[in-house]
């Protein structure tokens, strides 16, 4: 069977999630950016933002997605969006979705926006709503969705998994087709900011997180051509993608590039950059770990030269049973979540059902 995962260039900036504001309407239980609604004093300027990107188009053509908090807050969200796409970068923007009127929807869509993502954390108001603790944001970000499928705007659902949604997951999907839109992506919840809080009574067990994963699989390999699934923040799900998809003789042509890149787990830091409002560039927006800051040095510096990214780049550093597992080159494991269980972003994955087969086969190691 030919090797289903071709790796990127070596260490090739793909994606760079933009944090523009911490400013909000919304109180999500889980937010990674403990927003809120008054605007912080230690934003990116305009023409901070603008130097940026000259930076990132200096040295490669990432996928910039727009985000926050909530990015439509931003004032010169669109002066930045358009600056971008005029750089020929592919622009999208990451948004509750309930500030999407008509004449904001047309703005999107002439600002560059490619593709617009919008979070749904339950198939119906009750369960998104109370997620979101917010009254009537569901029927907002539906009405958000509408306005920008009339201006032709590509609309992706982003879905955070929990206990409140795990079994709301199959009707979400389902949702997702009914409404004709372009993709599903899903995110396993990553205890970081709020979601430090909620981590306990929240979090999936072990085997429910790969039975959802399992059930995804199964979803993607049967609506292949007809809708864009992805799994984020679930490194699990190339392990298990990469064994169901050699068990059953099926071969994958990996998808490198674009909004639906597939190639192995975890990208922090070898392929996806995280930007603070504030300039501080992370692997990951929720692996609050600093490899630099804009305002002090060049981004290209930071991508090429930290040592934190260095780190994550060597997974011969993994640790526990991630360093010896068999399907580390395609998972990794989630990095922010060993942060967040050992204080050591090398540490093993807990979240991890999986027993590496060097653990399963020494004596050593059993003991």
């Amino acid at each position: 069977m030919r090797e289903i995962f071709q790796h990127q260039s070596k260490n090739e900036l793909r994606l760079v999630f933009w944090e523009l504001t911490a400013r909000c309407n919304l109180k999500c239980v889980h937010c990674r950016a403990e927003a809120g609604m008054e605007r912080q004093a230690d934003e990116l300027t305009t023409e901070q933002c603008f130097k940026v990107i000259d930076e990132l188009c200096g040295f490669s053509s990432p996928i910039l997605i727009l985000t926050g908090g909530e990015p439509l807050y931003r004032p010169d969200i669109f002066e930045i969006s358009s600056y971008a796409a005029n750089k020929n970068l592919r622009v999208a923007l990451a948004t509750n979705g309930t500030l999407v009127d008509r004449i904001t929807a047309k703005k999107i869509k002439e600002s560059g926006i490619k593709r617009v993502s919008i979070s749904l954390d339950g198939a119906n108001a009750k369960t998104h709503d109370s997620f979101r603790m917010i009254a009537g944001s569901f029927d907002a970000a539906f009405n958000g969705i509408r306005n920008l499928q009339d201006e032709g705007v590509e609309v992706q659902i982003n879905t955070t998994i929990a206990k409140h949604n795990e079994d709301e997951v199959k009707d979400i999907l389902e949702l997702v087709m009914k409404n004709n839109l372009k993709a599903l992506h899903i995110f396993m919840l990553v205890p970081v900011g709020c979601g430090v809080q909620i981590a306990d009574s929240q979090m999936l067990d072990k085997q429910k997180y790969e039975d959802i994963l399992s059930w995804f699989y199964d979803k993607t390999m049967e609506l292949r051509g007809q809708l864009e699934l992805k799994a984020t923040c679930a490194p699990h799900y190339f392990r298990i993608m990469h064994k169901r998809a050699k068990d059953d003789g099926i071969t994958i042509t990996p998808q490198t590039h674009g909004m639906a890149a597939v190639t192995r787990g975890c990208l922090a830091g070898s392929a996806v950059m995280f930007i603070s409002r504030k300039g501080v560039v992370q692997p990951c927006g929720y692996l609050p770990v600093s490899a630099g800051d804009v305002t002090k040095e060049p981004v290209r510096n930071i991508w090429e030269n930290s040592e934190l990214f260095a780190n994550l780049r060597n997974i011969s550093l993994l640790k526990g049973k991630c360093g010896i597992c068999e399907y580390k080159k395609v998972c990794e494991g989630c990095r922010a979540r060993a942060y967040y269980e050992k204080g050591d972003y090398l540490a093993e994955e807990p979240y991890c059902i999986y027993e590496p087969s060097k653990i399963k086969t020494s004596p050593i190691l059993n003991n």
